[in-house]
């Protein structure tokens, strides 16, 4: 079975040469040959110009293609894989037309599994954890009253004025900024417009307590049926979002006045703009901090309180966020080449053994990773 990796991008390499150095039969796809080889040139041969056409005619019925390429190529391969006979990895949300594959992808028998990088990954990996966790606690009650709350966010080591940098060109930041949200506050539902009308502070239980600033993103709500919510459970908070360091609004107050209005050439403008004066310069430590909540009440007292945390930050083996995307996607590969995650579209799995193992791994991508019990 070979895995055909597509895309060699600032965070594919690590888990791409985590396969090739397991010995597991890997093919290169990458619309720069060059670039590719620089990655991974030293340990593998096998390096093509990334061609769909040239792609069909060599995949085969169990292979494994893994998309690290923009998220407008992913349900054209998994496609490409399901007429094939083959499986497919992404790291990317599962879009509406991913997910109207999942019948086609089982009568093929063959597994399209998505969200198994940073956040969507190991953000859904802590989140399985702890539900299980609390579900077979000595304090759930299915009437006890539910807060969640899950931010993840790169941010630079060594804090600078803008409080943020750009590890590659910052449109795709930019539009984000565009994006509405959806969550739950207060038990009621919260539509937000723009990110920076929800901003609120965090205060996460790290080694080193620290605070920053949150927001939410995308819709969180269909992760409450993802996570094995009970429909019973009355939920007070529930949100997924972004972390950012404290002071960020204040030096993006003008980006967010312009952004709003902004046209796309305006915006691809002031994207280069601000590469150049807030990128990364060469082997300087990027950090990510992600942290999963989950508290239960009952009559307004916490009766479990725990929190997953993980901080790591870029070393001799590269930025953290390259880490902590491509390896847990080169985890999904074998767990698919292994027969461990059924046929189907499927985010990254529920399933206690793999749980354990993936984050076991994760472990070892970052300087610091625990469990916070708050009533302890």
């Amino acid at each position: 079975m070979t895995v055909h990796w597509c895309g060699t991008g600032l965070s594919s390499v690590p888990g791409l040469r985590r396969l090739i150095q397991d010995g597991h039969s890997v093919t290169v796809w990458n619309r720069t040959v060059e670039k590719a080889r620089k990655a991974v040139g030293d340990l593998i041969d096998d390096i093509r110009v990334f061609d769909p056409a040239a792609l069909a005619e060599v995949v085969k019925p169990g292979d494994v293609v893994v998309s690290m390429l923009p998220g407008d190529w992913h349900v054209q391969l998994a496609q490409m894989a399901i007429d094939h006979g083959a499986h497919f990895v992404s790291s990317s949300y599962i879009a509406p037309e991913m997910r109207a594959l999942d019948t086609a992808a089982k009568m093929a028998g063959v597994a399209l599994v998505n969200e198994v990088g940073l956040d969507p990954g190991i953000d859904h990996l802590m989140a399985h954890h702890l539900v299980a966790d609390y579900r077979k606690s000595a304090a759930y009650d299915v009437e006890n009253v539910i807060s969640f709350k899950s931010y993840c966010g790169g941010v630079p080591k060594v804090a600078n004025a803008f409080r943020y940098k750009f590890s590659w060109a910052p449109v795709g930041v930019l539009k984000a900024l565009r994006s509405p949200s959806k969550s739950i506050r207060h038990y009621t539902e919260l539509e937000v417009k723009r990110p920076w009308d929800a901003i609120t502070r965090y205060d996460a239980p790290l080694a080193q307590p620290e605070a920053f600033e949150v927001y939410p993103n995308r819709d969180s709500l269909p992760f409450m049926e993802d996570y094995r919510f009970d429909p019973r459970w009355p939920v007070k908070e529930f949100v997924r979002g972004t972390l950012r360091l404290n002071g960020w609004a204040d030096a993006w107050a003008d980006i967010f006045a312009e952004v709003d209005t902004a046209s796309d050439d305006r915006l691809a403008e002031l994207a280069a703009e601000l590469l150049e004066q807030n990128a990364y310069g060469p082997d300087e430590a990027d950090r990510v901090v992600l942290c999963v909540d989950l508290l239960a009440e009952k009559d307004g007292r916490a009766v479990w309180h725990k929190t997953y945390v993980m901080d790591a930050w870029g070393d001799a083996r590269g930025t953290a966020m390259a880490r902590l995307v491509s390896v847990p996607v080169s985890l999904a590969i074998e767990a698919v080449l292994n027969r461990e995650i059924p046929p189907g579209v499927s985010p990254a799995p529920h399933d206690p053994k793999l749980l354990a193992r993936w984050l076991e791994e994760v472990q070892t991508l970052a300087q610091h990773l625990m469990v916070v019990d708050h009533l302890k």
